[in-house]
Formats: C-alpha cells, sequence, structure tokens
C-alpha cells in the first residue's frame, strides 16, 4: 500500500520538516488552495467540510473575513476553523488569509481582472456557456498538471514498462477514459485490456498475477466495482495504480500507487465534462511516459499501425467526385 509522504494535501510539513504552510506560501500556483481544498472535501467532518466549501465559493471572501466572521457564516466555531486550517496544512488562519489573498490577486492578474465562473445559470447565453465551459476545462488541464507528483507518475511509468499485462478499470465516464488509455498502450504494443462490466473486471482480475498492472480509474475514488477489481487484483499480488480527484478517497487509500486529478464538476456534473478532461490529461502524460522508455519498439509499433490503417482514409481525388 502507499505510504503518505511529508508533502501530500493535509500533510503537517512539507520538504526537509519545514511547515507545509511555508512552502504553500512560496510555491503553490494561482488557487491551488483552494485546489487542494476541494480534493480534500469528502474527507473532513461535517463541521470543517462547511468551512471548506466557503473557502471553495468564496476563496476572496474568506481573505478579507475575521476568523469570528467565517464561523459564524459556517456555523461552526473558531476551534473548528483553525483545526481545518491545520487539516490543510496552515499552522492557523492568518496564513490561510494571506494565501488566499495573494492567489486570487494573482488569478484577477492572470485573467485580465476578468472573474469567470463555471456554474452555469438558466439565464446565460450561448456565448457565455462557451466562455465558461472552456474557462473550467482548461483550469483542470491546468490545475491537474500544477498538482500532479511528478515522483509517483514516474513510479506508474515503471510499474507499466516492466508489466506483463496492464488492465485498467472504470465505469460511467471513467470507462471512455480507460478505453483511451488501453487505446494507446495497445497501439505501441503493449498488452493491455479495458473492463467497464463489473463480473468481467472481477474475472479479469482474477487471473492477473505478479509483474502484471491493475489501473482503476473513478473521479470520487469511490466506486465500488473499480474498487472491488482492485482489491481482487492485490490479492493476486498485482501492482495497483489508481486515477481519482480525491487523494484520501476510498480507492486512493486501498491502491499501491495514486495519480491525482484536480477538476470540479458543477452544473451539469453528471456529464462529466471537466474531470474527464482532467483524466485524459494524467492518462496522456503516463503514456508519453511509457513510450519514450520503450522509444525503439514504439516508433515501430507506431509506424507499422500508420501502415495499416494509412489507406482507410479518402483520397482527395475521391472527394472531389
Amino acid at each position: 500500500m502507499r505510504k503518505p509522504t511529508g508533502t501530500e494535501p493535509g500533510s503537517a510539513t512539507g520538504e526537509a520538516g519545514a511547515p507545509a504552510g511555508d512552502a504553500v506560501a512560496k510555491e503553490m500556483t494561482p488557487l491551488s488552495t483552494v485546489v487542494r481544498v476541494r480534493s480534500l472535501l469528502p474527507s473532513l467532518p461535517p463541521a470543517e467540510r462547511r468551512v471548506a466549501q466557503r473557502v471553495i465559493d468564496d476563496p476572496e471572501g474568506v481573505a478579507n473575513s475575521t476568523i469570528t466572521e467565517l464561523a459564524q457564516t459556517c456555523g461552526t466555531s473558531e476551534t473548528t476553523v483553525i483545526r481545518f486550517c491545520r487539516a490543510i496544512g496552515f499552522h492557523g488562519y492568518p496564513e490561510l488569509r494571506l494565501t488566499l489573498a495573494t492567489e486570487a490577486g494573482r488569478a484577477q492578474s492572470a485573467s485580465g481582472g476578468r472573474v469567470i465562473g463555471s456554474d452555469i445559470s438558466p439565464d446565460d447565453s450561448l456565448e457565455q456557456i462557451v466562455e465558461k465551459v472552456t474557462f473550467a476545462d482548461a483550469r483542470a488541464v491546468e490545475e491537474t498538471a500544477s498538482q500532479l507528483d511528478i515522483k509517483m507518475l514516474e513510479q506508474v511509468v515503471d510499474a507499466i514498462v516492466g508489466a506483463d499485462r496492464v488492465d485498467v478499470y472504470g465505469v460511467g465516464a471513467s470507462a471512455f477514459v480507460a478505453l483511451d488509455f488501453q487505446q494507446k498502450l495497445h497501439r505501441i504494443g503493449r498488452v493491455c485490456s479495458a473492463w467497464s462490466d463489473a463480473h468481467i473486471m472481477l474475472t479479469s482480475a482474477a487471473v492477473l498475477g505478479p509483474g502484471d498492472v491493475a489501473v482503476g480509474i473513478s473521479h470520487t475514488g469511490s466506486t465500488v466495482e473499480t474498487m472491488d477489481a482492485l482489491a481482487v487484483a492485490a490479492q493476486r499480488g498485482v501492482t495497483t495504480v489508481a486515477l481519482t480527484n480525491f487523494p484520501k478517497s476510498p480507492i486512493a487509500e486501498a491502491a499501491d500507487l495514486v495519480l491525482t486529478t484536480a477538476a470540479r464538476e458543477t452544473t451539469f456534473r453528471s456529464g462529466a465534462t471537466a474531470s474527464r478532461l482532467a483524466q485524459l490529461t494524467v492518462v496522456d502524460c503516463v503514456f508519453v511516459g511509457v513510450a519514450q522508455r520503450t522509444f525503439g519498439s514504439t516508433r515501430d509499433a507506431l509506424e507499422a499501425t500508420f501502415e495499416a490503417v494509412r489507406g482507410r482514409t479518402v483520397r482527395p481525388d475521391r472527394r472531389r467526385r
């Protein structure tokens, strides 16, 4: 099972034993505190969750509030606010306020002073919908890249490069990401299958063994079918990998290696739009990492597969007829 490190969200210390808050102030990208809070939201106690939601909904407002005002707004105590601050890696509330104010300023500067939300309202014009959708999608990709654990990514790449077989599990929208990953790996000659049916996922996992890799994809990290398949794979001595938006979710706690996204689904969450793009970004990083490690055979496989399908396109002379 994966061991937590001092630099993970919610950890009390950063690198070399330095307080996490110091690292936050120096290294975080715009609104990355909000990203961190969002990723930890499901794992927080109810009272702290109310504080977290307030930070997510109005980080600038929290930066301009006293601890008493925030506690009253959230219907909780000042002690709970302090516990929340420590849970996300700060020493206390003043440090959180300062960081949120700094990040809000950077974000406004980067967007030219415009504030673009991602929630769709019934009164939005189609132009506003396009702006909000593209903003949310771009932010999901950028924030996912900024928080991606490179050392963990390297371990996942190493495991897949050395694997005899890779099985990828995902249901619902995550199934499409699993299929995309399978297609990419298969095209460069890796033995890989993607499964979305609960029974087939279990039977697939049951015939894996040491030297194989099982990848479970779940935005929430609590999809029962995907978790069950990874559990069976783990019992077989397989290296298990989880791709999720929440680093303290059940699937993350159970997997050997964990990669996280940083997507925020809002009004039309069932469409799994931003989360899917974030997952595909991570999948692409893993794929390119594997392809680079196996450059010679990857190049040969890509050339062979390109030749195989080259004749399946409509020629320009046929289009003119």
